[in-house]
């Protein structure tokens, strides 16, 4: 999944039989550590670090969140109104292509709008001029490609050829971009400092005088700063150097650093059957509950288990949906799985809930926050009929 392999070291001895299933824990103990290392950044560096909404939106820890970080980055309306609505603070706004309906519901409500392209910035003159004029204080950017990929996977590289994301640096030559008052880049997708030390030589090299006219510089999401093998050090430092050398202050919008190591999902076997080998089938699914797991794609882990044939029993894990390729994958266990079992997936918070879906009117995980310190239970959302009927007609 990523260069890490993190490890939701808190629930080790969590109980799984007290939770309904399926569903999501959050360790609250575990987010607020996560937090503590970000705030590090924010005070050494004098970075501003946004928590990406698309990356983990659990706004019942909104008040513990914004205890630490400076605000919310958003990818759309409803992302900017929850994040103005629960969170406070910064909203930032970046889409690749806004409506102009959504984008006059955004700009009253946001601090900072991030533009795709040039053109969409001179399309909506009217309503910035407009908006600018009632909000001041109202920060516009643009969104750039540096055409440098430090991603493995090429759907999860911003930076790939042909590529929507940002506009290329080379189109900018020329152009008259009044108005516009920082840049933002995202090409990382849970990578550590080397990565980002790379993109930013390239984008130094490639747009040096520009970078000198901002006020504001979003290096994007991707950054696994909260994990131990993360060099943080390097990282403030080089905020620091970039901050003083073009005077700009400097964004971070990570979503995964907030919520790694963070969550468990947690399901039950429902059966067993036989067909070239056992077969078990679970009541959640990769489809409809874990899609990364199929679009990255990777294999989570699961407490307790091993690779195929590394422990005595080995069993492919399937979701109840119809879809065939709706698995898991395969792994071993020291007994035969038991109808009524609960299995434990490892690192489940981030990239996760946000993604759900009702195919198959499969139910969604329940919600849940732990304390590991004090042992608290909290479900703080059942999913039923009504969920699913309702995103339909």
């Amino acid at each position: 999944m990523s260069e890490f392999t993190p490890a939701a070291d808190t629930f080790t001895h969590f109980d799984p039989r007290r939770v309904p299933s399926p569903c999501f824990v959050v360790d609250a103990i575990a987010i607020e550590r996560n937090l503590q290392v970000l705030n590090r950044v924010q005070q050494e560096s004098g970075a501003k670090v946004l928590i990406a909404l698309k990356a983990f939106s659990m706004f019942s820890l909104a008040p513990l969140i914004m205890r630490y970080l400076s605000g919310t980055c958003a990818s759309g309306l409803h992302e900017a109104r929850l994040g103005r609505e629960e969170y406070g603070k910064e909203v930032h706004v970046y889409s690749a292509a806004y409506t102009a309906n959504d984008l006059q519901d955004i700009l009253p409500i946001a601090d900072h709008v991030v533009f795709n392209t040039l053109s969409q910035w001179r399309r909506f003159q009217p309503l910035i001029q407009t908006a600018r004029a009632q909000r001041p204080q109202l920060e516009f950017g643009l969104r750039i490609n540096p055409r440098h990929s430090e991603g493995k996977v090429a759907m999860y590289d911003p930076c790939a050829p042909g590529s929507r994301l940002g506009t290329p640096l080379d189109q900018l030559h020329g152009q008259d971009l009044a108005g516009i008052s920082g840049l933002h880049f995202h090409t990382l997708c849970e990578q550590g400092f080397a990565p980002l030390a790379r993109t930013l030589d390239a984008i130094e090299a490639q747009c040096g005088e520009l970078l000198h006219k901002m006020k504001w510089v979003n290096f994007g999401g991707g950054h696994h700063i909260s994990h131990p093998d993360y060099d943080v050090g390097r990282l403030i430092e080089r905020i620091r150097e970039f901050s003083k050398k073009y005077g700009v202050q400097v964004y971070l919008e990570p979503g995964e650093a907030i919520a790694i190591r963070a969550g468990v999902l947690v399901s039950e076997v429902l059966d067993v059957m036989e067909n070239g080998m056992p077969i078990a089938i679970l009541d959640s699914s990769a489809t409809c509950h874990m899609p990364d797991t199929l679009e990255m794609p990777y294999r989570a882990h699961i407490f307790g288990s091993g690779h195929p044939n590394q422990l005595e029993y080995t069993y492919r894990l399937g979701g109840l949906s119809c879809l065939a390729g709706d698995v898991m994958g395969d792994y071993s266990f020291d007994q035969p799985l038991q109808v009524g079992q609960r299995l434990v997936f490892d690192d489940m918070a981030h990239y996760t809930m946000v993604k759900t879906t009702t195919f198959n009117g499969v139910r969604l995980p329940s919600l849940v926050i732990w304390n590991s310190v004090t042992d608290d239970l909290r479900t703080v959302r059942e999913f039923g009929y009504q969920d699913f009927r309702n995103r339909l007609s």
